[in-house]
This record gives C-alpha cells, structure tokens and sequence, in this order.
C-alpha cells in the first residue's frame, strides 16, 4: 500500500480531536465530503477502520484508538522539525494557527491580528475559537489566548496589555419591573443568566470593594455555555447579566442597558498570548509575539 500522507494524518487527528467530520473540515479549510474520502482512502489502505460512525457521533476504534497513541507524538516532533527549519526564514510567511476562547478571538483580531498581516501579506493566520481549555501543542496550534489566570502554568505568557473587566448589566424595563440590586447578596433576590464553563461547573459572579471579595452563585431562568449569549437575553429583560466590559459598552452607552454595581467590578489582569517554551519558534511566531508586546506596550505605557 501506499504510505499514508501527512494531509491524511493530519485528517485523522482533526477528527479525533473534534469528534465530528464537519467540525474537523472546518479546521482543516476542506470539505466534509473530501474529508470523509480522504479518511476512507487512509483505511482502505490500512484495512481496517480508525472510526465508527453513526448519523450522530463518530468515535475512533480500537485500531484508531492504537493509531492516534502511535502517530500524534510522531507528527507532532515532524511539525517540531518543520518549524525548526522554517524559523530560520529572515521574512515571516506560512501560516500561525491560534487557538482562543470566543470573546479573546474578539479582543485580538484588532489591531493585532489584521495589524500583524499588513506588515506580513506572505503570513497567514488561522483562529479557531473554543469556549474549553485544549492543548496547544497537542493539537496542533502555535499559540493560545485565554485570560491570565487560565494559562497552563508549563507555558509561557505574554500579556496582552489590556485589563478586563466586566459590568453588571439589566434592561431598563427589567429594573423599572424588579428594582436594581444595592449589593452583590442582593442578586440573590432577582432572574441572573448564569454561564457554564469549559468544566462543567457553573460561573460564580466575583466581585470586590475596599478589600472585600465576594463571589455570588446565582440564580436564574437560563443556562448559558456562551458567555456572549449573556447580551440576548439581558436585552430581551429576561434577567441580570455579568458580561466582559468590551462586550456590552454600546448598550450601556446606548442606554439598551443600565450598569449597576459598577464599584464592585474593579479591572483584573486580561488576556494573554501562550506557547510552549521548548518549542522553536517559526519567524512568523516570533513576529507575532513581537507585534503583540510592542502593542502591549503602548497600552500600557
């Protein structure tokens, strides 16, 4: 048979990681269906299948199971090698893949994304936003954006420079209909939309005020797992929402939302680029990582 290519590993991985053909696709820039043929053409050639399928789920087989623990540390240290030869380029072209929650995708495209490919036209970059943690390195990415407090402690962190911070926020009809809570215990007593996290677990609103910290579990009508939901449904008065600042200050300023609580919500460190530090950078990472520090740099200066 022939020797299986770097595309249909890479295929496989994708599928592995995402656990459907479509959203694999997506991150590989190919269609479903070519997708699924170039999956089928590998397992013909192997013989035997790397996943079972059905109309709602794929996951891999025990002959996947065995070619995943085999291959990924394998193309892993080809994709360290390519990147070792590529780092030595004086001028930055290829592609940067960036992993980010949906909110930092938001915060980087401008002016550092869309900054970095004007210096660069020969530079491509990838984003694919994901509300979990996922590994990096693992899966593929050259760098990470999360907010500090998230960034695995084996990597290393570059700010970003901008504080987050996030508003308390309810429809003016809402207020007028409930009154507006004085004190983070008196969301206890009103509809908050509560967020899930990547974990599982719930979202506890913090908050803090001349050294006290408070965090509220709080109650209400809906569940979200997209924090960006929040907005909708502050606006349609079906609750309080806690939203990222950026998020929401045209509303306020608009008047489609009133802030409340506002001296509670003190800023707190915010995003940051991350890599691995064993890994040799590409000449596009680096200069990535140089355009981000020369931008935090006049955030903060």
């Amino acid at each position: 048979m022939e020797q299986p290519n770097l595309k249909e590993l890479e295929a496989i991985i994708a599928i592995a990681r995402r656990g459907t053909f479509r959203a694999a696709a997506i991150d590989l820039g190919m269609s479903t269906t070519a997708l699924s043929h170039t999956v089928g053409r590998l397992e013909a050639g192997l013989g035997v299948r790397l996943f079972n399928r059905t109309t709602r789920s794929v996951s891999l087989t025990d002959a996947g199971r065995l070619f995943m623990q085999q291959v990924a540390p394998s193309l892993q240290d080809l994709r360290t090698a390519l990147e070792t030869v590529r780092s030595q380029r004086e001028t930055p072209s290829g592609t940067i893949r960036i992993n980010a929650a949906p909110f930092a995708a938001r915060a980087i495209i401008s002016p550092l994304v869309l900054e970095f490919l004007r210096r660069y036209p020969d530079m491509h970059v990838d984003i694919v936003t994901e509300g979990k943690l996922v590994d990096v390195v693992g899966d593929g990415f050259d760098l990470g954006v999360r907010v500090a407090g998230l960034v695995p402690t084996d990597m290393i962190a570059v700010s970003l420079g901008r504080p987050q911070r996030h508003a308390v926020v309810g429809s003016p009809e809402y207020f007028e209909k409930y009154g507006k809570p004085l004190a983070p215990p008196d969301l206890f007593n009103h509809k908050c939309i509560r967020v899930r996290l990547p974990d599982g677990s719930l979202f506890r609103w913090r908050f803090e005020k001349d050294g006290e910290q408070v965090q509220i579990d709080v109650r209400g009508p809906v569940t979200l797992d997209e924090a960006s939901l929040t907005r909708t449904a502050v606006l349609d008065s079906a609750g309080v929402g806690y939203i990222f600042e950026q998020d929401i200050l045209p509303d306020i300023d608009a008047g489609r939302v009133i802030r409340i609580l506002e001296d509670w919500t003190p800023p707190y460190p915010g995003l940051c680029l991350y890599y691995p530090g064993r890994r040799n950078l590409s000449a596009g990472v680096r200069a990535f990582l140089e355009l981000a520090r020369e931008l935090s740099r006049r955030a903060t200066g």
